[in-house]
């Protein structure tokens, strides 16, 4: 193992991904994410975001390349409601507990807290119907958080969202990464996000062209946008 993935908790490398084996998504695809930090990918519509979140997370098969990532992985989709499958706050994120030898007052314990980290605490008991798309997708993290996982991959989970509810979100998981240890990759459009991420990837026809800092990779699109 290199210096570089001994420091990263998502390395990929020369990740090629076809549909059918006809229509060609990712072709040499290459990233390091480090550990403990937030970054976000940025793309046009078609770039490969998605499909390459769904590769890291073992949603897909790869044609060839190399993933190697933190476990357990978290995953928190566009609509929220495509993964909370349980009537109440509580049991939907105890849900993804039920592989783990727990006793009933550690999983108890493990709710409890997740909620808590998510500023959700007092929501145990309340319908998933009642609740808005930003605590939804909260929820949705809080799932993760219980489950203790190392990396969270979040693909444009404010699209539904409204301008506020967008930014207390993406805070929401800066603040978790930064006082849970979670490395954080969030596929994204928005360039008002950058402002909360550590770095930024921007992806181009199945590959990675730039990675950075965020202010660099904004200026990059907005002179891209111009042109």
């Amino acid at each position: 193992m290199t210096e570089n993935q001994e420091k990263s908790a998502i390395v990929v490398k020369d990740l090629h991904f076809s549909w059918n084996n006809q229509t060609k998504v990712l072709q040499s695809c290459s990233l390091a994410v480090p550990k403990g930090q937030f970054w976000m990918l940025l793309g046009t519509n078609g770039s490969g975001k998605s499909t390459l979140l769904r590769l890291l997370a073992g949603l897909l098969p790869a044609d060839q390349g190399f993933i190697e990532i933190g476990q357990p992985i978290g995953f928190v989709f566009q609509n929220p409601d495509h993964q909370l499958v349980m009537p109440t706050v509580g049991a939907d994120v105890a849900f993804g507990l039920v592989k783990e030898k727990l006793t009933p007052e550690q999983v108890k314990a493990r709710v409890s807290e997740a909620l808590t980290a998510v500023n959700l605490g007092e929501f145990e008991r309340r319908p998933i119907y009642a609740l808005s798309g930003g605590q939804k997708q909260r929820i949705a993290i809080a799932g993760a958080i219980a489950r203790h996982c190392e990396v969270l991959l979040l693909d444009e989970p404010t699209a539904l969202l409204d301008a506020q509810t967008q930014l207390e979100l993406v805070a929401q998981v800066k603040k978790l990464v930064e006082t849970r240890g979670l490395t954080a990759l969030w596929v994204t459009h928005r360039l008002e996000e950058l402002d909360y991420c550590d770095g930024a990837f921007l992806l181009e026809h199945g590959q990675v062209v730039a990675q950075g800092e965020p202010d660099s990779l904004r200026q990059r699109l907005l002179i891209m946008d111009q042109g």
